[in-house]
């Protein structure tokens, strides 16, 4: 009996398992009719339907860009109009939009991190990686002096890099910040063409290469870190939020060597131009030195820092070409000012490469030989032209002057009355030559008879000491006293020659400027002789300072 049961209630389970499984089946079937049907529904739909039935905060990326990209077209023009003016090339007697569309294809973000060092109760850093391969309508009305317009289409724009929003300060009320501020981070990549209408733009010289200035320019000018865009959320003072300079960079342009020779005929004539942003009106330019491949250049300039936990200062090595040719670039380098301590002299020699973002290039180019001070604002010295309250020292000498005694800025003070100029940096140069090593034997016979000629650049004071007889480890412990009438510009070359009965054979020299030993007072240090492998030159230097007054005449 029990099999009977057992059996009966086995049959009816797997009848209702197979009903069951019959109704999910055909319900499954319905659904999928149905869910085609919807699919099929949605393929028709235009962009108006889609409009009417998503809510705005739903619709798709490429839709909100759409939508929005006429208030952000003309926001761009009303902003980078004045900027592509201010920079528009002597050439050009006007530059404008004529068009200025966005096109479809939205701005694709690739990545976002918080910048936890700079985030905090007050506010918050976030960058955000973005891509955009668009295809915006935009067209440039161009007029030259001439009278002729030209219509320039920029197309094929490919960009990546990385946008810095800062929302600052946080508060309680909604959105929960009172402002952002949103600049160009990092500029990976931009890459754009441009094509007269109905014509080409390289039928006329220098069009395009000013036009392609002029746009790098506005970006770099407008939106590229450290310079914000500020957008208030909440009524209030966001002034701190503003771009302010932070400080003074000081910079000492000494020399290079060994740079590469771009001429057939000759050597090259190079010069440098050096800046920490790249804006036309920001950027110094060196003095060229003609057919030469280690020039010396002896000049200062001064730059004004923005952020120097993230801005580089960049040097640029050309070979003078002449006024109908565009200069040759031998070679470029850049230092990042976070490596500089403040108020510290840092002597540094950079290797010249191709391209600082693409470190392939393995083909020596030449190095620069710069000596950099960097003063953030409220650091420096309160040394001021004792006969023009108004008029400020460069940084350099003023932290070079800091170092004079009381004793000595009493007596400017007693003659501050006197009809002179300006304070410059005088004093008394003692150099011990005490001996090198390692020299290169120039002799056929016997090693090398050795003497060091000294010479300041500026002045043109010159010493030598006695020849060393037959040796390359030379030996000489003599001193020589040079009245300095302006370290902050004056140089010391120590020239090693080998002396022979019909002449004199050059094996090396050294070049450095005074700016160390004004600082330290006393330095005691070896000197690697350029033109040698490993030869050293062994000196005692010993500043007196002396601080006087340049007479106006």
């Amino acid at each position: 009996m029990s099999f009977l049961y057992g059996m009966f209630f086995g049959i009816s389970f797997g009848i209702g398992l197979m009903v069951a499984y019959a109704r999910y089946e055909n319900v499954r079937s319905r659904r999928r009719a149905e869910l085609a049907n919807i699919v099929a529904a949605f393929s028709r739909m235009t962009v108006q339907d889609s409009r009417k039935l998503i809510p705005p905060e739903f619709y798709p990326p490429w839709v909100v860009f759409q939508q929005r990209q006429k208030a952000a077209s003309e926001l761009i023009r009303s902003n980078v109009e004045p900027i592509l003016e201010q920079y528009r090339p002597s050439i050009l007697a006007s530059l404008s939009f004529s068009k200025l569309t966005l096109g479809t294809v939205a701005p694709q973000f690739t990545g976002v991190a918080i910048v936890e060092s700079e985030s905090g109760e007050e506010g918050i850093t976030m960058e955000l990686e973005m891509q955009w391969d668009g295809n915006p309508n935009i067209v440039l009305d161009i007029r030259t002096r001439v009278g002729v317009g030209l219509p320039v289409q920029v197309k094929n724009i490919g960009f990546t890099g990385v946008f810095r929003l800062i929302f600052k300060p946080l508060v309680d009320e909604f959105p929960c910040f009172g402002a952002v501020a949103y600049s160009l981070r990092e500029k990976k990549d931009l890459d754009f063409t441009l094509k007269v209408v109905g014509g080409d733009i390289s039928s006329i010289p220098g069009i395009s290469d000013a036009i392609e200035e002029t746009i790098i320019d506005a970006i770099e000018d407008s939106i590229t870190w450290p310079v914000r865009q500020i957008i208030p959320i909440l009524p209030g003072d966001y002034s701190d939020l503003e771009l302010k300079p932070c400080g003074t960079l000081d910079v000492k342009l000494v020399q290079a060597k060994e740079l590469t020779n771009k001429d057939l005929i000759g050597k090259s004539d190079p010069f440098v131009v050096i800046f920490v942003r790249p804006l036309r009106d920001r950027m110094k330019t060196s003095k060229t030195i003609n057919n030469e491949l280690n020039p010396i250049w002896n000049e200062h300039f001064e730059f004004t820092v923005e952020d120097a936990s993230t801005q580089h200062l960049t040097v640029r090595v050309f070979d003078d070409e002449g006024p109908m040719l565009a200069p040759e670039i031998i070679g470029i380098a850049q230092i990042a000012l976070k490596e500089l301590e403040p108020g510290k002299v840092k002597d540094v020699w950079l290797k010249l490469v191709k391209d600082v973002k693409v470190q392939r290039d393995t083909k020596n180019r030449g190095q620069v030989h710069l000596e950099l001070l960097y003063c953030p604002f409220g650091t420096e010295s309160s040394l001021k032209n004792p006969f023009n309250s108004d008029y400020s020292l460069t940084t350099l000498e003023k932290s070079l002057k800091s170092e004079t005694s009381r004793a000595e800025a009493a007596e400017l003070g007693k003659i501050a009355t006197q009809k002179k100029s300006d304070v410059i940096v005088r004093g008394v140069l003692s150099i011990t030559v005490i001996a090198a090593e390692n020299l290169p034997k120039v002799d056929l016979i016997g090693k090398a008879d050795p003497f060091v000629v000294l010479q300041l650049k500026k002045a043109g004071n010159r010493a030598k000491t006695r020849v060393a007889h037959d040796t390359l480890n030379p030996v000489w412990n003599q001193t020589f006293d040079f009245v300095v009438e302006d370290g902050q510009h004056e140089m010391l070359i120590l020239d090693v020659y080998d002396h022979d009965t019909f002449g004199k054979d050059k094996m090396g020299k050294c070049i450095m400027t005074l700016t160390r030993v004004m600082m330290e007072g006393e330095i005691q240090d070896s000197f690697h002789i350029d033109g040698t492998k490993s030869g050293k030159l062994f000196l005692n230097l010993k500043w007196t300072p002396q601080l006087v007054l340049r007479d106006s005449s």
